[in-house]
């Protein structure tokens, strides 16, 4: 199942979702270790690179998974799910979302701001032109400290995300996790529907 339904997320979802999630956490271990780790001149630059690099590719997903999150259908919530967890989850899943364009966004601003002007090279297949901003110390100082106050906050929303999910897999075993683990087919959806009810269950093939 590659597009979501009411019984769970599709595969286009699933993937969107890991995706991202595992490029941000590869662009905070590389900002710690640009920023906070003494490394080679020539190693540094290369690996603010790649944080660029990746950094434009999170950019990318985050607005395909925007797009998608407007247009496609929303599973209905965890049968297990309160009222408040319902309204919670779905209020974490839009920080996210924001938060996965305003990152590289603000980092973006970062490069385009900057006065030493290097190019962002895009895996070195292509240059990514700056936005247009002035460049200046402070407004690089300025962008550099918002980049870091969001990428701290998305990693901050990340971790309670992935500790609920891990609660509610571990200690309330219900379907929470699983369900963005795997697409359900529609065939075993509509399987399990007739199983659980009654009525369908009990009728009889001729």
């Amino acid at each position: 199942m590659l597009r979501n339904d009411k019984t769970g997320f599709g595969w286009i979802t699933i993937a969107l979702h890991w995706a991202i999630a595992a490029l941000i956490l590869v662009l905070l271990a590389l900002g710690f270790i640009m920023r906070r780790v003494p490394i080679d001149p020539a190693m540094q630059f290369s690996l603010y690179q790649w944080h660029k690099s990746l950094g434009f590719t999170v950019l990318g997903l985050a607005v395909i998974r925007a797009l998608w999150h407007v247009v496609e259908i929303r599973p209905a919530p965890s049968s297990t799910l309160g009222a408040l967890e319902r309204r919670a989850a779905s209020a974490t899943h839009a920080v996210l979302i924001v938060l996965a364009l305003a990152v590289p966004l603000a980092g973006w601003a970062v490069a385009s701001t900057s006065t030493l002007n290097i190019p962002s090279f895009y895996f070195n297949w292509l240059i990514i032109p700056h936005l247009p901003m002035e460049k200046s110390a402070g407004a690089e100082d300025l962008w550099t400290l918002v980049h870091m106050v969001l990428a701290y906050g998305l990693l901050l929303v990340v971790a309670l995300h992935a500790s609920a999910a891990l609660y509610h897999h571990a200690a309330r075993r219900d379907d929470v996790l699983i369900r963005m683990l795997r697409a359900r087919s529609r065939q075993r959806a509509a399987s399990q529907a007739a199983g659980a009810n009654p009525l369908i269950a009990g009728r009889k093939k001729p």
